[in-house]
């Protein structure tokens, strides 16, 4: 318990002293920069230097992995870019005040989000007994679901680079198999983490819950598309044609 109280903790502070830095700033999306290192923090504070289990390095190794990546891909795809528009409405909604609103419904909120969302690295990082017929098939998942993200959104970043690209909808590599495919490896990499997990109990089963719900229904398909099809038309023949999240592998042959 006291362990599961360490990471909230340190949650609690990073999360306060980006919300100062942001309000400084008045860039609230600088938390999206800082939302996958909580992730790895956690594993840190969680993992024990002196094991000897292999998938416990596995779990630190892959976890490190994709908190560096996502922080990368993120910082290259917003700094200089001004606050997110997500952020701009959210904002425009809870002024005035929005500068001490933002520390609840943004930041300390995220970094109680992520503490719950870690709970299958906990469990994957504290086993005390390793079970193959769990950690690796679970961990051969996480990398695959890491791979998979890391090549959709290099293939949209890509895309959005090339000048003929302007006014286009990504519809091609992965981006043909299903709308988002970078949420997808999301979910496929923290079902992984889980099912390392399984021999510390089911309870962890509220991380990846946490996740795919914040994934279909928060913050990720349901908010980028409440008003896409409005803005940009050629999307809504995309979404006619196209799964939303899960990849409909058919279409390869």
């Amino acid at each position: 318990m006291n362990d599961l109280l360490q990471v909230l903790l340190a949650n609690i502070v990073l999360t306060s002293l980006v919300w100062l830095l942001a309000t400084w700033r008045r860039d609230v999306s600088l938390i999206d920069l800082v939302w996958p290192l909580l992730f790895v923090l956690a594993a840190w504070i969680w993992f024990d230097p002196a094991t000897t289990n292999l998938s416990h390095w596995l779990v630190l190794l892959l976890v490190m992995a994709w908190g560096a990546r996502l922080h990368i891909h993120l910082a290259r795809r917003n700094l200089g870019h001004g606050e997110d528009r997500r952020y701009q409405e959210i904002r425009a909604n809870h002024s005035p005040g929005f500068w001490w609103k933002s520390y609840f419904i943004v930041f300390l909120l995220q970094g109680v989000l992520a503490w719950i969302a870690s709970l299958a690295i906990y469990g994957a990082l504290t086993s005390a007994q390793s079970n193959p017929w769990f950690a690796f098939p679970g961990l051969l998942l996480a990398l695959g679901g890491l791979v998979y993200e890391a090549v959709a959104d290099r293939q949209l970043e890509r895309f959005k680079a090339a000048p003929e690209s302007a006014g286009q909808v990504m519809d091609t590599g992965l981006w043909r198999l299903s709308r988002h495919p970078n949420y997808f490896g999301e979910c496929c990499f923290w079902w992984g983490i889980y099912i390392a997990a399984l021999p510390t109990g089911w309870w962890t089963l509220v991380a990846p819950l946490l996740v795919t719900l914040l994934l279909l229904r928060v913050s990720g398909v349901s908010l980028l598309e409440k008003d896409i099809g409005e803005r940009r038309p050629a999307y809504r023949r995309y979404i006619q044609d196209t799964p939303a999240f899960v990849p409909d592998f058919s279409r390869l042959l």
